[in-house]
């Protein structure tokens, strides 16, 4: 199972845990409140991009379904790097530049360069303001967002597969993957690149 199910399993089932931690008693208790400070710090984080949204963002935000929502989590709760300040134009030129590294790593054999490079790219900064309000008024619906989800396999997902791949010497498989990670970033480019740079729906 991809690491983004496991982590959309977790915050999906987290409020049962919730449940069934307090009927139980003595050694369940501390780990179950360890995955309730993980949420409480992933709804921190969530709500303060939602405060920086102005009204009609925020409108189509509330109007998306809780899949949608619980989708868009698991991708943020995937990257440990959330930026004030960067805008999602500044991110994939940062994608880029660990691409382009990767490439350099496998191309001279560097496996730690390339482990490095792909590990940087799975965990990119999460842009001020989060996702959502670089990606248009008429893209901020279930339909449109539901392939998030795949391109984010595409590309992290991938990413740390290149990674474990290079940690084992193994230079044809990471290479191999390349290829399905730039299709990723052509296809979520397709669908959402029709609006780049900074955002007009920030505050």
């Amino acid at each position: 199972m991809p690491l983004k199910n496991k982590i959309l399993n977790t915050i999906k089932t987290c409020s049962l845990l919730t449940a069934i931690a307090l009927s139980i008693a003595g050694t369940m208790l501390p780990t179950i409140a360890s995955a309730d400070s993980g949420m409480d710090e992933l709804k921190k984080v969530l709500q303060s991009q939602i405060a920086m949204m102005k009204p009609e963002l925020q409108s189509k935000v509330k109007d998306l379904s809780t899949d949608t929502k619980m989708s868009i989590m698991a991708i943020l709760a995937m990257h440990s790097r959330v930026s004030d300040q960067a805008t999602l134009r500044q991110v994939m030129l940062e994608v880029l530049s660990d691409y382009q590294t990767m490439s350099m790593g496998i191309m001279t054999d560097s496996a730690e360069m390339t482990a490095d490079a792909a590990r940087r790219l799975a965990n990119h900064r999460i842009p001020v303001g989060g996702l959502l309000p670089y990606l248009g008024l008429d893209n901020i619906n279930d339909g449109k967002l539901a392939v998030l989800e795949s391109f984010n396999d595409s590309v992290e997902g991938n990413a740390i597969k290149l990674a474990e791949a290079a940690d084992k010497g193994n230079m044809g498989e990471a290479a191999a993957l390349l290829g399905s990670i730039s299709s990723g970033c052509v296809g979520c480019h397709a669908v959402f690149r029709e609006y780049p740079g900074t955002s007009e729906l920030l505050k």
